[in-house]
């Protein structure tokens, strides 16, 4: 039996949805072992003077517990 814990993060990136979405998993799996899954519950983007500056992502990411 395993046991799993899910842990919000936002991430956010110049370029893309997708790269913030990257980014978040790969900082994520610096302090998180044994991560299965995420889910991107929210995008948005961040706008100056009418331009997008940034691109963001909520993320659900699911790991298991250690035994």
């Amino acid at each position: 039996m395993s046991v799993a814990r899910v842990t919000e993060i936002s991430s956010t990136s110049t370029e893309s949805f997708d790269d913030a979405t990257r980014q978040g998993i790969k900082r994520a799996s610096k302090t998180l072992r044994g991560i299965t899954s995420a889910w991107v519950k929210d995008q948005n983007v961040m706008i100056d003077n009418g331009r997008i500056t940034a691109f963001k992502v909520n993320l659900a990411v699911t790991f298991v517990l250690d035994d």
